[in-house]
């Protein structure tokens, strides 16, 4: 006998869906202080030997960030993603197939406040990229500060979350047997301090990096916009020059990460809070551009890469902006 189990009503949807968002946002701004605060607390606890355990396997497990990170399907395949994914919404789409038999450097942008297509896109299965993508696995590049967090490392690994440095891209792209995919939001946090509702600025005229780590592997790069990632937020005025943006530099070299002062509705009201707008996100991924595999690189060809990728990713914006409500006058500006 079949057992069917009624619908839940629309404002317990609403309240899952909420509930959902408020813990990512709390996830990284403080989860990674909880986690740090309870692995000192322990040592002064009965439950000392807790930490003290965990201690030991992080000093024989400190390579595994950077060796791909450690996945867990059932954290990425949970439930609460897919609420997540219809507060907003959130959506994934392709506009070309990807070889399983090869691997892939992806460019991210805009990186937004939170970078939230990012995260829900590749480090869940809420948007279905294992049936967009199939034998794929995707991967997507945080700030290593990040995974120096007891407990909170393993946590941000479970998605596919790896650290942003040379050594743990170079793991995931030169694995010979293909079917990886790793994910860069190549205008990193310095571009966070742009993200508004109606802005199109990238920060990533002069960001070659990613290029050059492509053309050493001779890894396609693909170009994917995600329409509505800078709607989801306000952020304080700070523009280039004020005091605020000065002092949020100053930060940024200090800490590592940009601060920006944003801010939306809250959990029981629309006027002010930190839960982030009602407002559709839709991440666009572009066809692969083929890149051929050097390892002594002339700055005449990373530039010239770097020039078609730009290309490449204005045709991407300019060819579905009219699908997400984007001004036919707004146009991808490079700083």
């Amino acid at each position: 006998m079949k057992v069917e189990f009624a619908p839940l009503s629309v404002p317990l949807q609403r309240r899952l869906q909420t509930a959902s968002v408020v813990q990512w946002v709390f996830s990284f701004l403080c989860l990674a202080q909880c986690c740090t605060a309870a692995f000192i607390a322990l040592f002064f606890t009965r439950f000392w030997l807790i930490s003290a355990l965990y201690a030991a396997w992080w000093l024989i497990d400190r390579e595994k960030p950077s060796k791909g990170g450690r996945r867990i399907h059932i954290l990425r395949n949970c439930v609460i993603w897919r609420y997540m994914r219809d507060y907003f919404p959130i959506t994934l789409k392709k506009t070309a197939e990807l070889d399983p038999r090869q691997n892939y450097l992806v460019g991210f942008h805009p990186h937004g406040i939170l970078a939230a297509g990012a995260f829900l896109n590749f480090c869940t299965e809420a948007s279905g990229f294992s049936t967009l993508f199939p034998g794929i696995t995707p991967h997507l590049m945080l700030l290593s500060l990040w995974f120096c967090i007891p407990f909170f490392r393993d946590y941000v690994m479970s998605g596919g979350l790896i650290p942003s440095d040379k050594e743990s891209a170079s793991y995931v792209l030169q694995k010979p047997e293909g079917g990886n995919l790793l994910a860069i939001i190549v205008g990193g946090a310095q571009e966070a301090l742009d993200a508004r509702p109606g802005s199109f600025t990238l920060r990533l005229k002069n960001r070659k990096g990613f290029v050059r780590l492509a053309i050493q592997h001779g890894t396609p790069l693909v170009p994917a916009f995600s329409f509505g990632e800078n709607d989801v937020f306000d952020q304080v005025k700070n523009p280039q020059g004020s005091w605020l943006r000065r002092i949020q530099h100053q930060l940024q070299h200090i800490m590592g990460v940009s601060l920006p002062l944003f801010h939306a509705r809250g959990i029981f009201q629309y006027s002010f809070g930190l839960i982030p707008y009602r407002r559709p996100i839709c991440t666009v991924v572009g066809k692969p551009i083929p890149v051929q595999k050097k390892h002594r690189l002339s700055e005449e060809e990373v530039d010239q890469v770097h020039k078609k990728y730009l290309n490449e990713l204005s045709k991407l914006f300019e060819k579905h902006k009219a699908k997400y409500n984007v001004p036919e006058d707004s146009h991808l500006e490079f700083i």
